[in-house]
């Protein structure tokens, strides 16, 4: 099972960002735990993390001709903005959960939308690093089932 972890703008910045909202673990932190879990589940898993807009359409796009079985996104910003990664994640037919660290429901009403989350097959948000976790797991028993 390959799985891919796209991490959208500023991202990068986790443990510096807001740490009241992001917590205080680093971008690197967050590699580690998931490729413990990642190792734990069998899965092999890889890392994209862009601050640009095109750079993660062609991410999921590479991951197509990748043959990865699974896409774990947190498009940050790009969640509420950006119909060319709804449209990436449709046209590559790969299952992908949409991940965020804070709940964007209990945040400013702009980040209420998504235009991500009708291509994903689930949404985690709200429960920390831990939801990618959860994303993880999910995409793994969804393999499993086939």
């Amino acid at each position: 099972m390959k799985i891919l972890v796209i991490n959208g703008p500023n991202m990068n910045m986790l443990g510096i960002r807001q740490p009241e909202i992001y917590g205080r673990e680093t971008y690197e932190d967050l590699k580690k735990m998931i490729s413990d879990e990642a190792e734990q589940l069998g899965a092999e898993v890889g890392f994209f993390q862009s601050n640009h807009e095109g750079a993660l359409v062609d991410a999921i796009q590479q991951a197509y001709f990748d043959r990865v079985d699974g896409i774990i996104i947190n498009p940050a910003a790009y969640t509420h903005t950006s119909v060319a990664l709804l449209d990436a994640v449709k046209a590559v037919g790969i299952p992908t959960v949409e991940v965020h660290v804070s709940d964007p429901d209990s945040r400013e009403d702009f980040r209420h939308v998504s235009y991500l989350r009708a291509a994903c097959v689930a949404t985690i948000r709200g429960h920390g690093l831990a939801g990618y976790l959860e994303a993880l797991r999910l995409l793994c028993g969804r393999e499993a089932e086939r």
